[in-house]
């Protein structure tokens, strides 16, 4: 039997990555298994916001706010690259919320939290040039902030793999139980390898499999159930100019956001929609398109139509269950279950949570699980600097690497600065001129970048690039994306291994 790790966590999203990160950085052996990609499933299809949740208000949610809040400034700091503020406009409409209520709820979103990085809110009146329809003339503008969701994922797991964590992507639990004080967990490859790993504690971050998890792979019954909850979302060409986003109050109570997307384009969402089926299986349907058209056309004076979809996707959110009510009020919180029967090996269990709150999700657990491995160090990530962050300002790296490397295209500088930070020296390194990047597959996609890609965040697949690593998939085009995909295949990495340290 080889060494027995401190922490197996199972689920490769933001809260397992999360996990396995603070557990490493605390000096413990740590092993992350997914059964896909890196944020394959909900951590990848958010509507890319680290924000406290001005909503949630509503439902009398402070302390989740208040938590989410103090978080978003903590995240600015780590992932700059990332992670920068972004103003969002709220449309007035007196007959679903007075204004009252509105810049009460603002005040409070302003004050319930430390505030050092982002303005406070105010009231705006609309001019003639606003985007929106001539009968709205009156808004609210407060600061949030966008995430690259996915790629913060694959950031926590670069930093966690810095730290000794040992990262296994494309590989499932197939079965865990407890034996002899430990966890005996057998995981599987897709390329149908298996190996068996011992575990001194063991953590469920399946997301939205985390009860299905109990029966399939621990043979016992689920200590809560969630509710599948999804949430679609479609990008079409640009609606608005300027950078700030629109968050639109709907007849039936909900609120959908149109958003500043990848420069060319807006991205709206999102639905709430019980889903009762396999989670990796939701997709956005015709008919929360039409609703997310109705919600954006009632506000903008440019039309959009459902062929004016370039693309869409769906996310399932792993919510509690408390009760029977509509989607939109199922509580955005999270429980932290721990299973630890005396003398025996503990499970911890993750139901529920959201990208802005991860980082305390996760610092939580592993304060949990640090009760039963003595060895753990003390909390640490309130510091935290993801792989890449460490520069002062989007401005200000642009203008280093324009120094650095003067025959950049001032577009791929742009795009590597907020999806690489100063980790994009880790393939510009040696390159004097374009011809030195290799093959380009379009869109600015060049093979030194793809390699690095491959060798060092565990890009297997022509989707892991377009769609996660980056959103590129929107613009290349078929015959580009089927080159990627061969050139993929041919230099495909068989082995699994943690990324080098490579900046950060």
């Amino acid at each position: 039997m080889t060494e027995p790790v401190d922490v197996l966590v199972i689920g490769g999203g933001v809260n397992g990555v999360g996990i396995a990160l603070d557990a490493a950085g605390r000096g413990l052996s740590v092993t992350l298994c997914e059964m896909n990609d890196l944020a394959s499933a909900t951590s990848s299809a958010s509507s890319k916001l680290i924000h406290g949740g001005l909503r949630y208000l509503e439902q009398f949610e402070f302390r989740l706010v208040r938590e989410a809040l103090t978080e978003r400034e903590i995240l600015l700091q780590a992932a700059p690259h990332i992670i920068w503020p972004m103003r969002f406009r709220l449309p007035h409409r007196p007959h679903l919320r007075p204004a009252w209520m509105i810049r009460l709820g603002l005040w409070l979103y302003d004050h319930l939290a430390r505030r050092n990085r982002l303005p406070a809110s105010r009231t705006l009146r609309l001019g003639e040039h606003s985007p929106l329809q001539p009968h709205l003339q009156l808004a609210f503008e407060y600061a949030d902030a966008w995430v690259d969701d996915a790629r913060l994922v694959v950031l926590c797991a670069m930093a966690a793999a810095q730290r000794g964590a040992t990262i296994l992507p494309r590989t499932r639990c197939a079965k865990a139980e407890r034996e002899n004080g430990l966890w005996r967990v057998e995981l599987e490859h897709t390329s149908s390898q298996r190996r068996i790993l011992h575990a001194r504690t063991l953590v469920n971050a399946a997301g939205p499999w985390a009860s299905r998890l109990f029966g399939s792979v621990l043979s016992s019954p689920p200590p809560a159930t969630l509710r599948l909850v999804k949430g679609s979302h479609m990008v079409v060409p640009r609606l608005h100019e300027g950078n700030e986003a629109y968050i639109l109050q709907n007849e039936d109570g909900r609120i959908v956001f149109v958003l500043p997307y990848e420069r060319d384009y807006s991205l709206i969402g999102t639905t709430d929609v019980d889903h009762d089926g396999e989670p990796a299986d939701a997709t956005a349907s015709d008919k929360e398109i039409d609703y997310l058209c109705a919600v954006a056309n009632a506000h903008f004076r440019r039309q959009v139509v459902p062929t004016d979809v370039i693309y869409r996707y769906a996310g399932v959110r792993p919510l509690m269950a408390n009760g029977d009510g509509r989607a939109q009020k199922a509580s955005r919180d999270y429980k932290l279950l721990l299973d630890a029967p005396e003398d025996d090996a503990p499970l911890l269990s993750v139901f529920g949570g959201k990208i802005t709150t991860f980082r305390a999700l996760a610092e939580d657990a592993v304060n949990q699980l640090a009760e039963h491995l003595p060895q753990a160090t003390a909390p640490w990530t309130q510091r935290l600097v993801l792989p890449g962050g460490d520069f002062s300002s989007h401005d200000s790296l642009a203008a280093e690497l324009t120094s650095e490397y003067p025959w950049l295209a001032d577009a791929l500088i742009h795009r590597y600065v907020r999806s690489y930070g100063t980790l994009c020296r880790a393939f510009l390194q040696g390159c004097a001129d374009t011809a030195d990047l290799g093959e380009h597959f379009g869109a600015g996609l060049y093979q030194r970048e793809l390699d690095y890609l491959m060798r060092q965040e565990w890009a297997h697949s022509a989707d892991d690039v377009l769609w996660r690593r980056s959103k590129l998939g929107l613009r290349l085009t078929p015959e580009q994306q089927a080159r990627l995909a061969a050139y993929m295949e041919q230099h495909e990495m068989r082995d699994t291994y943690p990324p080098a340290k490579v900046g950060g």
